[in-house]
């Protein structure tokens, strides 16, 4: 791999992370903790991430357990998930909250599929960046006479093939979380 790439190669994969991270929340019909990883609750006054005010635990395939370490943040931690609006059943039993996640539907599916590949395109544009930025750098070097053309093709072609690789670990990405939506 050429020093160009090599430069941008964590440009590539934040964007690829920040994917994963990002259909990490999507439902797939199967209770998964990380839908709440972007639940904030007002607690003591502040702003906190859910699983700082509570312990998250899934009981079976279609209930997560929430424990408030304080009991006095209940009331709050569900008013974060109601106004969430994560699609999840919310019942306060007192001491704790059950979180049911409900069977897609058919229509449920297809519709989170479309945002898979939204946040799929958002990545791709990331990527396309991250490869025009590089590609710049090579032009940009060639222009300044300190590379050859055909060090120039050649650092292109290689870019061309790595940009090509992460293209295609997205897919398979996507592909999989897909195949999770879908599967009844």
């Amino acid at each position: 791999m050429n020093q160009y790439v090599e430069s941008k190669q964590n440009d590539f994969m934040h964007a690829l992370d920040f994917f994963k991270k990002e259909i990490a929340t999507l439902r797939t019909g199967q209770a998964n903790p990380a839908v709440l990883d972007n639940v904030q609750v007002e607690a003591y006054g502040v702003m906190n991430a859910l699983n700082t005010v509570c312990n998250i635990a899934v009981s079976d395939s279609r209930n997560i357990i929430l424990v408030a370490w304080d009991k006095g943040v209940m009331k709050s931690v569900e008013k974060a998930i109601v106004e969430a609006d994560l699609g999840l059943g919310v019942v306060n039993e007192g001491d704790k909250i059950r979180l049911t996640v409900p069977a897609l539907t058919e229509e449920n599916r297809k519709e989170l599929v479309k945002k898979l590949n939204e946040k799929m395109e958002k990545t791709r544009i990331i990527l396309r960046q991250a490869r025009e930025n590089v590609k710049s750098a090579i032009e940009a070097d060639f222009d300044d006479k300190g590379i050859s053309e055909d060090d120039k093709f050649r650092f292109i072609k290689e870019l061309d093939e790595f940009s090509a690789k992460k293209n295609e670990e997205l897919k398979d990405v996507r592909d999989k979380k897909e195949k999770d939506i879908m599967e009844i």
